[in-house]
């Protein structure tokens, strides 16, 4: 199975190499659901919801929350679990970490989560990269006599009132008090609004008030609602992204962005490289989008028939977390003993690709990579734009004493100057986990 896929990974770089848009999905080494972008200090945080590479069919398997960072919206450093359904020790099921959000108020990072019958629970953190904690112990929100309390989106408003909209097959909200961990007033239930399935999306821009969200089924789109209040009205626009049989099922999160406005979405294209037959094993892709005068937007066509732009070029010449990719199909990320993240289930003719990337002028003249190996010798060829592109340095590995066991490894480089997509492509017995990678850098 993972030579076929070898096979079809490289067929995707390909199309990579001329210009198409080869990362749909973003995240390529888990299978990732229900994205909740935000933006801090000039990063996008995007926290997803997890489907396990093991889930059988159509039923969940969830059981963490992870988090990915970027500046350019095409290369991401994966950061691993932020929280997990073992952080609320009141939850009666061990299954059901569905879609959450994340949103700042006061430095304070608060994390709204569905625990799928157990209502929503909420987490807190004096950091946007965790370590998130139970303020309360108990739900935030819980309707005992149904299972309608899911994916909970939260927008503080300009006056400082905070609302959170969830709910599926019905649409809630409450105001939420300024601790952002219990709320005043009834929980009001609005019904469900034209197309209305589940995963609302609520923000404001430019004085509009929206609600994306997922609709119809199935296939699902991304429809939305406009009001000039945050609790409603609520008129029904239409479709942010029409439905296709591609989709089959979506999620949207929203944000602007460096000037620029983007959605994500989810679907089955990861899973689909690898077999027609279905998993719940969701991606994540995203697509700029563009809305009209009158705050109505610009209907999206499907992700893959989108083209995702690098909005700033990458900076080699510093420490590079080898978890930062744009491509990187069939490789694995795990979490170390100390918590930093390293790219595993590196094998023979495997690629990692990280895109614009900036070399300058002058260009490089050396390349230095963190890696444990205990597989003899094995390389990392470092290649301009393609995988069988300008082969500007080789790195020899040679076994440090175990997977474990970090060591630099350094090798000349010559001809990288300017902006290119850099490839990395490993070489080594085939059959066999070659290297774990930590970090990289090059030398100007």
């Amino acid at each position: 199975m993972k030579n076929k896929s070898k096979k079809l990974a490289f067929m995707m770089l390909g199309l990579y190499a001329v210009g198409a848009n080869a990362q749909d999905p973003i995240i390529q080494t888990k299978y990732t659901a229900d994205p909740a972008p935000m933006v801090y200090n000039d990063t996008i945080f995007l926290y997803t919801s997890h489907d396990e590479d093991d889930a059988q069919g159509y039923d969940f398997k969830m059981l963490d929350w992870q988090l990915y960072t970027s500046t350019d919206m095409v290369n991401w450093t994966d950061h691993g679990p932020v929280a997990s359904l073992k952080d609320f020790v009141w939850r009666k099921r061990d299954n059901g970490a569905w879609a959450q959000q994340v949103v700042e108020r006061d430095g304070k990072f608060y994390m709204y989560c569905p625990l799928h019958g157990n209502g929503i629970g909420v987490l807190v953190s004096d950091s946007p990269y965790g370590p998130f904690k139970d303020p309360i112990g108990k739900p935030i929100v819980w309707q005992q006599e149904h299972w309608e309390d899911i994916d909970p989106t939260v927008w503080i408003d300009d006056d400082g009132q905070a609302y959170m909209y969830w709910g599926n097959p019905n649409l809630y909200y409450v105001k939420l008090n300024k601790d952002m961990v219990s709320y005043s007033g009834d929980i009001v239930k609005i019904g469900k609004l034209e197309h209305y399935q589940e995963g609302p999306w609520f923000y404001k821009r430019n004085g509009k008030y929206y609600l994306a969200y997922a609709s119809t089924c199935c296939p699902e789109g991304i429809g939305y609602a406009m009001s000039n209040s945050p609790t409603g009205p609520w008129e029904v626009k239409g479709y942010i992204m029409a439905p296709t049989d591609r989709t089959r099922g979506n999620h949207p999160g929203i944000i602007d962005y460096k000037g620029k406005s983007y959605v994500f979405g989810q679907n089955y294209d990861l899973l689909r490289l690898e077999m027609e037959e279905h998993h719940e094993r969701r991606s994540i892709s995203a697509a700029e989008m563009h809305y009209n005068v009158d705050g109505t937007i610009q209907e999206v066509p499907y992700f893959k028939d989108t083209k995702l732009v690098q909005i700033e070029n990458f900076n080699p010449y510093r420490r590079v977390e080898a978890e930062t990719m744009a491509w990187g199909y069939g490789l694995k990320t795990e979490r170390r003993t100390d918590g930093g993240i390293y790219v595993t289930k590196i094998n023979d003719s495997d690629t990692l690709v990280v895109k614009g990337v900036d070399f300058g002028k002058e260009g490089a003249s050396r390349f230095v990579a963190s890696v444990a190996s205990d597989a003899g010798h094995c390389a990392i060829e470092i290649h301009l734009d393609q995988a069988d592109g300008p082969l500007v340095g080789t790195v020899q590995v040679e076994a440090t004493g175990g997977m474990d066991i970090y060591k630099e490894f350094a090798c000349p480089v010559k001809g990288a100057k300017g902006v290119h997509d850099l490839v990395f492509r490993f070489k080594g017995d085939a059959g066999k986990d070659l290297m774990n990678w930590d970090y990289w850098k090059f030398v100007e």
